[in-house]
Parts: structure tokens; sequence; C-alpha cells
């Protein structure tokens, strides 16, 4: 399949006319007519299905235009890099995946210190579950993932190198008005009777697994599609939900949290491949690793009688 005919049928899609997508192609209609035909007969199925105001991909067609839109990007990237080395100005990118939580706020901070350390540096974020991203850093995807050792934890796996950054305590996600709002840390009994919501399984294990230590039953009832959506469900009143702790400072404001009594927790790791790393790989592993370090003791103010004795002495 020539990926000049993929084009052709992401633009049909996106401009809904087979005259528009000719006109914007500088192709006649009738040429855009038989690339989508030999591009159906070859898949064996219809892509496109005409309505009343031009046309749109069939149920078959929508899944391959989704794939052929990732496709093409990554030819166009590659088209791009062969274009920068030839030029002499190839500069490689960082890429750098995170699961949704940690997307939500320490890994850019990172990379901002990053880029305030080294200046100029293309890099890109790709957000997912743990172990696609590990599987994405051993297939040379990415440059470095940040990944949790949640259910089913993380594989052995020699071709990277997996350095602990810190443990993430789960709190408990609640609406503003929920009456345990500002009531932290309580013990998971006190919400026993609530309804939950996840969106992933290793979430749900650690729920399940808790609520198991504690003698309870976790009434896992809702579910959804990604964390925006787990967190929409618990902003509206329908369920409250067990998220990672580095998300609490990223909620939306109709959102608030509640700590736990012995909470579960999650170990976080940066994972980089052993061979050819990024030279940027190491340096923001150190902003990493800095978000995750305690912070030092803050002093505590002094009673006015403290104070007074120790201006005497010092007098």
């Amino acid at each position: 399949m020539e990926l000049t005919v993929w084009r052709t049928f992401v633009t049909v899609c996106r401009l809904g006319s087979l005259s528009a997508a000719a006109a914007e192609l500088h192709h006649t209609q009738s040429a855009v007519s038989r690339q989508i035909a030999g591009l159906e007969r070859q898949l064996g199925t219809a892509l496109i299905e005409r309505h009343a105001r031009g046309v749109r991909p069939t149920p078959a067609g929508e899944v391959f235009r989704r794939h052929a839109v990732a496709t093409l990007d990554e030819a166009d990237r590659a088209v791009r890099a062969v274009r920068e080395v030839r030029d002499g100005a190839f500069d490689r990118p960082l890429a750098v995946g995170a699961t949704p939580s940690l997307a939500a706020g320490i890994v850019p901070e990172a990379v901002r210190a990053l880029l305030e350390q080294a200046g100029s540096l293309r890099w890109s974020l790709l957000p997912g579950l743990s172990a696609p991203l590990h599987n994405r850093v051993i297939a040379g995807d990415l440059d470095l993932a940040v990944v949790t050792d949640a259910p089913p934890g993380l594989p052995h796996e020699p071709r990277v190198e997996r350095r602990f950054l810190g443990l993430d305590e789960m709190v408990v996600a609640l609406p503003v008005g929920h009456p345990r709002a500002g009531h932290g840390p309580v013990p998971l009994r006190t919400l026993a009777d609530q309804i939950w919501v996840e969106d992933d399984d290793g979430s749900a294990a650690l729920l399940r697994q808790h609520a198991a230590r504690a003698g309870l039953t976790a009434r896992i009832e809702l579910a959804a599609a990604d964390l925006l959506g787990k967190l929409a469900l618990v902003a509206t009143g329908h369920a409250i939900a067990l998220i990672p702790g580095v998300l609490a400072r990223a909620l939306r404001t109709d959102v608030t949290t509640v700590g736990l009594v012995d909470p579960p927790t999650r170990g976080i790791y940066a994972v980089t491949p052993r061979r050819d790393p990024h030279p940027s790989a190491a340096p923001l592993l150190d902003h990493l690793a800095a978000a995750f370090a305690p912070s030092p003791p803050q002093p505590q103010p002094q009673p006015p009688a403290a104070r007074k004795a120790a201006t005497d002495r010092r007098t």
C-alpha cells in the first residue's frame, strides 16, 4: 500500500468530500475515487459510505483512519529527520513517556528544570500505562519512561535500566462537598458504604487488596475509560476513587482528596534503554529524583516566651 493513497483517504475523511479532497490534493475527483476503490479492494471491505452531504468513513474505515493518521505522522517525522541530517541541523529530540498522573505535573516540571539548565531541546511527552510505556522503551520509541510497579508490576528486562525514584501514597478523590473532605487521614472502613469508580486494572487491584486487608469489599460499580473520566464521575458525585498522591496538586477545582490510614503505595521508576541512551536522559533523571526527594524539615515557630528567652540569652 502506498502512503500517497493513505494520505488521500485521510484527507477524504477529514473533509467529508471526494471533490474537496481532490481540490486540496491537486487531483481529479475520478483519481481520488480510484485510489479509495483500490484501497478498499486491498483491504477487502468498504472504507467510506455516502450520505446526503458527502462521505464519511464506515466503522472499518474509521479504524483504518486512526492507524493511517499515526502512520503518516510518523512518516512525516522520518522525512523531517532525514532532511535535518542532510542539512547538518539534526538535533535528536528527547522522547519521554509517563503514566497519566505523572504526566499531569511531575514530569513536565522536571523537563522545565532540565530546559532551564540545558537550554533549547526538542522533546515530546507520551502519556500511557506502565506496561506499554516499558515496551516502547525496549522498542526504541522512547528515551525515558516514568512508570509504576502497580499490579501487575514491571517485568525483569535486561535491555533497560530501571531507577527507583520514590514511593507514591495513594489517596481518595472526593467531590468537594463530600462529608469526609478535609477530615483525613481516615480508615478505609469509614468509606465502606461508598461507590467507587476505576479506570484501570492496576488501580483497581490496589484498592481491592487494601480493602481485603481491612476486611472489606470495595464496591467498584463504575468504570471510566481514562483518568479524566474517572475524575469527572467523582466531581459530579457519582463515586469516589483511589488516585495517585502525585496527582493531588493537579486536580480540577471541584475534586478534593482525603488520605488513608496505612495507604496503599506504588513505586515510581524511571526506565531507560541500556544501549544508546539519549544525552539528556541522565540530567532529566536527576531532576525527577529531586522531585521525589524528601523536603527538609521546616523550622517550627517559637512561642513568645521562648523567643524572649532566646533574645535575653543573646543580649
